[in-house]
């Protein structure tokens, strides 16, 4: 018995300081495993923020350790690194700048769709007149230096009258404009002076188309259109003034239909002042003086509509005068080989009636148009 007593005794004995000594080890162990050798720095994400960093609360660094490796030199003397922490802290880019990205508008309404244009662009605006203007010049340019042979009207040797006629009702529309625009558009009132470079241009249109020379009408009518020219390049400059009141345009449009209607009237009717019939060869000469007038009031109606765009638009005049002006192109697309004058009820054409549905259309449109803008 004693000597199971002695036997149990060091075997608990011994298993009591066995255990106690697992438990030793595998508490430093622990310890070993949960405590790092350094502390990590964590850094918020670059980019809307800047980097906000904490100081790692440290004891004080002993006077022993401040000559070791692993220390910077530079530190505070109340907060140290460890050699790991100062390498991440390095590693980490210091906070950026913010960049300030340009400002961008949208696009404006001339550009392509998706189209970006910078802030700093400021649209051009619009001048108000440069349309009419522009469009006073075309058809009475193009009979004088584009078509062929020029101007016709006062050749030595007559033989295209067609023709001929035909300027004669692009100059009449020139004319009438030029008299308005200088007269009644580009200044405010009868008390206002005129334009200068517009007055002469009106003196120089009313040179006699069949003179021959001394001067000769295409020199004056092109000094014309020089000195309209220059009433375009004032009103880009500010210097000049175009006016788009209805008080300003309804002399315009009266002045169109009445010389619509005398057209309407020379192609209508059968007789001539003193009781004569309408000879074969003055049939033609109405039609291509009526299409001429119709061609040139084609491209200057479509002008009145771009620069006088608001006064008809608020007197809901805009469909009126587009009306006006699909007659007026209608009036040029009758081409005819030769010009019959038969009788209405004949089996063959009367080319002057055929002229007269749309010039008369064109010239019903206009006096309402009148009518309208008057109210």
């Amino acid at each position: 018995m004693d000597a199971f007593k002695k036997f149990a005794t060091k075997r608990v004995f011994l298993g009591f300081l066995l255990a106690i000594a697992v438990l030793w080890l595998s508490g430093t162990a622990l310890e070993l495993v949960k405590q790092p050798d350094h502390q990590v720095l964590v850094t918020p994400p670059m980019g809307e923020q800047a980097m906000k960093s904490e100081p790692l609360n440290m004891a004080p660094i002993p006077e022993t350790l401040k000559s070791m490796d692993g220390y910077k030199k530079n530190v505070t003397p109340e907060v140290a690194l460890p050699a790991k922490a100062q390498k991440a802290s390095e590693a980490v880019p210091p906070p950026q700048p913010a960049v300030t990205k340009p400002i961008y508008t949208p696009a404006l309404p001339n550009e392509k769709a998706g189209a970006l244009a910078p802030a700093n662009v400021v649209p051009t605006k619009k001048v108000v007149g440069l349309e009419f203007a522009s469009a006073i010049i075309k058809p009475l340019s193009y009979e004088l230096n584009e078509r062929f042979w020029g101007w016709r009207p006062n050749d030595i040797l007559d033989f295209t009258d067609n023709v001929n006629n035909f300027q004669l009702g692009v100059l009449e529309v020139t004319r009438r404009s030029i008299v308005i625009l200088t007269e009644r558009i580009s200044r405010s009132g009868t008390v206002e002076s005129l334009d200068k470079n517009l007055e002469h241009a009106m003196d120089w249109l009313m040179t006699k188309p069949d003179r021959y020379w001394l001067p000769t009408p295409e020199s004056r009518y092109n000094d014309a259109l020089k000195d309209i020219e220059t009433y375009k390049k004032k009103l880009e400059k500010g210097e000049a003034a175009f006016y788009i009141r209805p008080v300003n345009l309804l002399p315009l449009l009266a002045t169109y239909a009445n010389l619509l209607g005398s057209c309407d009237e020379n192609l209508a009717k059968t007789k001539e002042a003193d009781g004569e019939y309408v000879s074969f060869f003055r049939a033609d000469d109405y039609f291509y003086y009526s299409q001429g007038v119709a061609s040139a009031l084609a491209v200057i109606l479509e002008a009145v509509l771009i620069d006088f765009k608001p006064t008809l638009e608020t007197r809901h005049g805009a469909e009126l005068l587009r009306q006006a002006i699909k007659y007026c192109h209608k009036a040029t697309k009758i081409e005819p080989w030769i010009i019959l004058d038969s009788d209405f009820s004949s089996f063959f054409a009367n080319h002057r009636a055929n002229m007269a549905a749309p010039i008369s259309h064109a010239r019903f449109y206009l006096d309402l148009l009148v009518a309208t803008l008057s109210t």
